[in-house]
């Protein structure tokens, strides 16, 4: 019996392996398929499959014309989701998003509600310039991301699954914006910040953008199977070394005896929420990368986008010209 139960145990290991390196191709097709039309955003690319596989949202934060809107496009057609896009402005009302309830006459003279889905039911929502909009129309897109479904009229509607938001933010122009508060910041599991691309890069987006032909992004994956890359990310292993690593970084983040010399710097720090988001993107840049196990290196990667939008720095540190990224990475350089 002990033998059959190891051999067991070994097939159950060898169908996980083999499903984890077909995944992996899977993944690494898409990434190759995303790079195809966006050029000189490696890392912007490689964080928001990240955020999918994870299973979660993300806040890409750069001026416009950096692709933000076509790397979500292009993202949709690659995975083979589908895409919807809210423009945000400060007149959008909750139930532009969520959807309503129509009063109809029946051929009987009967008269009945009939709910019509938002664009919030769609598997990839692209929510532009959320900061556009009030705080309450703001309010219903984060209790969907959180909660998975949306109430109207009382009656409970699961949003599809798999179900991403991905959103955008302008970091230059603030005037008739609303903040989102860090309680929603919160529900983001990454911030993706965007920046301008290199030289060479910039090059042949001039060149390939401005012809007659444009390269156009190919499906890679189906939704089925971006569902089961995503189970898997909960599967892999994550050694001890790894999770202290977390902890370690995490309670160091807020101010505190954990955080040594650096605490006084600090104002407030990350929940455990935070501590999960990167137990998850270590996984997925593992998968990512055709790793079956996360290392460190994956946690100190990925610390800068998982903490920077959950911990803020006293008045006196900011006077003194300290930055949040710059906190972050001396506290990396102590796990790494």
């Amino acid at each position: 019996m002990a033998v059959a139960s190891g051999e067991g145990i070994e097939k159950l290991e060898d169908m996980i392996v083999r499903a984890a390196e077909t995944t992996a191709q899977h993944v690494a097709a898409a990434k190759s398929a995303i790079g195809a039309v966006i050029f000189g955003q490696e890392g912007v690319v490689e964080q928001t499959l990240i955020t999918v596989l994870s299973g979660g949202h993300g806040m890409l934060v750069g001026v416009p014309g950096l692709a933000k809107t076509k790397l979500v496009e292009a993202l949709a057609t690659v995975l083979g989701l589908d895409m919807r896009r809210i423009q945000f402005t400060p007149d959008l009302m909750p139930s532009d998003i969520l959807g309503s309830e129509v009063l109809e006459e029946g051929a009987g003279g009967k008269r009945s509600f009939r709910f019509i889905p938002g664009p919030i039911f769609g598997q990839l929502l692209m929510a532009d310039e959320i900061n556009r909009a009030s705080p309450r129309t703001q309010s219903a897109l984060l209790q969907a991301m959180q909660e998975q479904h949306v109430t109207v009229a009382g009656t409970r509607h699961d949003v599809p699954k798999p179900f991403h938001v991905l959103a955008t933010q302008n970091p230059i122009e603030q005037e008739g914006t609303y903040p989102l508060p860090e309680a929603q910041l919160d529900r983001f599991l990454m911030q993706i910040d965007v920046d301008y691309p290199d030289r060479a890069s910039e090059r042949r987006i001039v060149f390939e953008t401005t012809g007659v032909e444009e390269a156009k992004a190919r499906q890679a994956m189906s939704a089925d199977e971006l569902v089961a890359a995503q189970r898997l990310v909960r599967r892999l292993p994550v050694g001890e070394s790894v999770v202290d690593a977390i902890l370690a970084l995490v309670r160091s983040a807020r101010p505190g005896p954990d955080a040594g010399d650096l605490g006084k710097l600090i104002s407030w720090g990350p929940s455990p929420r935070a501590s999960q988001a990167l137990m998850l993107v270590a996984r997925a840049r593992a998968l990512l990368q055709g790793r079956l196990a996360p290392s460190i290196d994956d946690v100190i990667a990925l610390a800068e986008p998982v903490l920077k939008h959950r911990m803020a720095l006293t008045f006196a540190a900011r006077a003194d010209g300290e930055t949040i990224g710059g906190v972050i990475k001396k506290l990396t350089a102590r796990i790494g």
